[in-house]
């Protein structure tokens, strides 16, 4: 088999050729016969044949018919032969015709303008009479496109020849690509220049038909162009009722369309502002209705920015309009402010664009934020979530252990620097300070004089015990501990405790205890040694300096101070308040809190009492104007191991009861007579100075 593949497979390949170029011969003959089967005997029944004729391109086709003999019937129902272009049917033909001219055979002749035909013949079941058929021949033959069609295939000259026929244009036009139509060269022109005139091809006169001309205007950026167009400058070929225009005038510009315009006058606003820098004119003609066109005048207007700045701002300066390259100065309101970043700021700049847009126009006037308001010791702010501008947060004291020191300032208000403000205090916090001598219960014990009795801690709730030695003190404040300057000499580091009726070792380890971080004993006081050889307690005070603040509670509450006014004089008979562990007349020493109520007595009663030692003379002791002396010739009174403790008197002209520290347990002749305490008025001035220059770190 594989032998035969060659010879084979060649044969195929040129009968194929071939028969491409007898149907391409068929096809595009320049002339041709057509016979109908048999001919020139009968035609069968039921025949149906299709010739398709098609000559070369810019040819018509002339068919004539020498010899007619068909059937003939009503519209050629039975038998015909039909001629056809396209969908169009030139003719259908039956019966019989000839010529007697022998030299005009022709019968039937069509001519068509192209280049193809169809003819179809068909018969029907019966051809009794035998007739013939037809024989029909065809002939390519030139046409006159400029002539036999009846739209005019070239805009200005058409030029026929054999076969075809081209286009041309008058002088100044230019042949289009579709190769009919005729137009002028004027697309392409581009201005530049920010005042400019442009007007249509030959303005005044008569613009040329079939034309599109393209101009463009190119400004600098930051500038827009705007049109503007005389009534009487503008004369386009007019559109029908519709609207449409032959003729028209377009202008296209940053995505914006105006027009298209057309007729003797320029419809809507005579200027037209765009928003662009870029303007796009087209201007287009059809082959007919020329007219003298239109000339126009742009100029470029300075971009302009919107007059809304950011909220909450002024504008300097202020202008009715702000154009491309006008620059303003952006102050933020009072309260408002711009944070770029970590930096803030009040005021920016802000330059008007070419786009029509502001620089830094994401930049916003938001209120200042004064941040979460401070702590403060011993209080605290109800508002810390909202925290702008006009913000009020109100703080508070933790009561009834502190109260704030100055009236009026618990209200602030975030200001507009960025910081919390109080009208009295300015920026500075409010201090939240220790109420003082207010006990938790009252002491019972309400006789005149009369011995020391059992008392609750809360009654003496600023009572300090000194373990070693053993004595007591008074709290003034949340980190000094007022006592007796005897107590601390050659003791500078004593152990303290607080909030405890009981002073053995178990009721301690639950009381608080008090480290000290230094002691300051009175400059005047005079060191001499051994405690029993001593007989002058002059200026017997001293203050001690705690570590860590004292945790208030009902158990443990600071005494107030006197002041230097008249009021806080003591006058004989006055009673004070004392407690403490100290030796009491069942036993020498206690391990419970003792209290009592001593009136005041003058200096002298103490002077009387002689010492419980013989060999001591009383009358050899100092007594001076900064000692008390209280207590009474058979009751109750301080005795060893009270030194230091407060004696407590009610605050003058105060409604509920409170009480200060008008003394000192210091020393006295005879336990349960009259005893001596120094007068704390008459050292307030060093107590505050102390307290001020020695103040601690977490202090305020």
């Amino acid at each position: 088999m594989s032998s035969f593949s060659g010879p084979i497979t060649s044969t195929v390949i040129w009968c194929a050729v071939l028969f491409a170029v007898l149907a391409w011969a068929e096809e595009t003959s320049m002339y041709g016969e057509i016979l109908s089967p048999n001919y020139p005997q009968a035609y069968p029944n039921n025949a149906q044949k299709t010739w398709n004729i098609t000559v070369p391109d810019g040819y018509g086709i002339r068919l004539y018919f020498t010899h007619l003999d068909i059937e003939l019937s009503a519209d050629c129902e039975y038998d015909s032969v039909k001629i056809m272009s396209g969908d169009l049917v030139e003719g259908v033909l039956c019966g019989r015709k000839s010529s007697k001219n022998p030299n005009s055979p022709v019968v039937k002749e069509y001519h068509v303008p192209y280049n193809s035909l169809q003819v179809v013949f068909e018969s029907d079941f019966s051809n009794e009479e035998r007739f013939t058929g037809f024989a029909a021949y065809y002939v390519a033959v030139d046409i006159n496109e400029c002539v036999d069609f009846e739209d005019a295939p070239c805009s200005h000259f058409c030029n026929n020849y054999i076969g075809g026929y081209f286009c041309s244009c008058p002088p100044e036009y230019f042949l289009h690509d579709d190769m009919k139509n005729c137009g002028v060269n004027c697309s392409g022109n581009m201005f530049t220049d920010l005042t400019g005139e442009i007007t249509s091809p030959n303005y005044p006169n008569l613009y040329p038909e079939n034309s599109r001309c393209d101009y463009r205007v190119i400004l600098e950026k930051g500038f827009r162009v705007v049109v503007t167009i005389k009534r009487e400058d503008f004369d386009v070929e007019a559109g029908d009722s519709e609207g449409d225009c032959p003729d028209s005038l377009l202008f296209t510009a940053g995505g914006q369309q105006f027009g298209p315009y057309c007729g003797n006058r320029f419809p809507g606003q005579q200027i037209i502002e765009t928003k662009d820098n870029v303007l796009d004119i087209i201007f287009q003609t059809d082959e007919t209705g020329q007219k003298k066109g239109w000339k126009l005048r742009y100029y470029g207007d300075p971009m302009p920015c919107p007059k809304e700045f950011t909220a909450n701002s002024v504008q300097d300066p202020v202008k009715a309009t702000y154009v491309y390259k006008d620059t303003v100065k952006i102050t933020c309101l009072e309260g408002f402010e711009v944070v770029e970043g970590k930096v803030t700021s009040t005021s920016f700049y802000s330059s008007c664009q070419s786009n029509g847009q502001w620089s830094h126009s994401k930049l916003k006037c938001k209120p200042v934020d004064c941040g979460s308001p401070e702590d403060i010791k011993n209080g605290k702010a109800d508002n810390t979530e909202y925290t702008l501008f006009g913000a009020v947060t109100r703080y508070t004291c933790n009561e009834p252990y502190y109260y704030m020191k100055t009236e009026g300032t618990a209200e602030y208000r975030c200001a507009a620097n960025g910081t919390w403000v109080n009208k009295v205090l300015g920026m500075d916090l409010p201090q939240c300070v220790a109420v003082c001598g207010v006990p938790s219960q009252q002491f019972a014990g309400t006789q005149r004089i009369f011995g020391g009795k059992r008392a609750d801690i809360g009654s003496f709730p600023w009572q300090v015990f000194f373990q070693s030695p053993r004595a007591g003190g008074a709290l003034i404040d949340e980190h000094w501990v007022l006592t007796a300057a005897h107590v601390l000499e050659g003791n500078s580091n004593p152990v303290m405790y607080m909030g405890s009726t009981l002073v053995h070792n178990t009721a301690l380890e639950k009381a608080q205890m008090l480290l000290a971080d230094g002691v300051f004993i009175h400059p005047a006081w005079k060191s001499v040694g051994e405690l029993q050889t001593r007989k002058n307690f002059d200026n017997d005070i001293a203050l001690v300096r705690l570590k860590d603040p004292v945790k208030l509670g009902p158990n443990v509450s600071p005494i107030c101070l006197p002041d230097n006014s008249p009021d806080y004089d003591l006058n004989f008979g006055s009673l004070g308040l004392i407690s403490g562990w100290g030796r009491s007349n069942e036993r020498r020493i206690v391990i419970g809190l003792r209290g009592a109520v001593l009136p005041v007595v003058p200096l002298e009663k103490c002077k009387s009492v002689e010492s419980e030692d013989p060999k001591v003379d009383t009358s050899t002791f100092s007594f001076t104007n900064n000692m008390i002396c209280a207590g009474g010739e058979k009751g109750s009174d301080s005795c060893e191991g009270d030194s230091g403790g407060a004696f407590a008197v009610q605050v003058p002209n105060q409604e509920n009861t409170k009480f200060y520290v008008a003394g000192l347990v210091s020393w006295g002749p005879r336990c349960g007579t009259y005893g001596i305490y120094t007068k704390v008025k008459n050292y307030i001035s060093w107590i505050e100075k102390t307290m001020k220059e020695n103040r601690v770190s977490d202090q305020d």
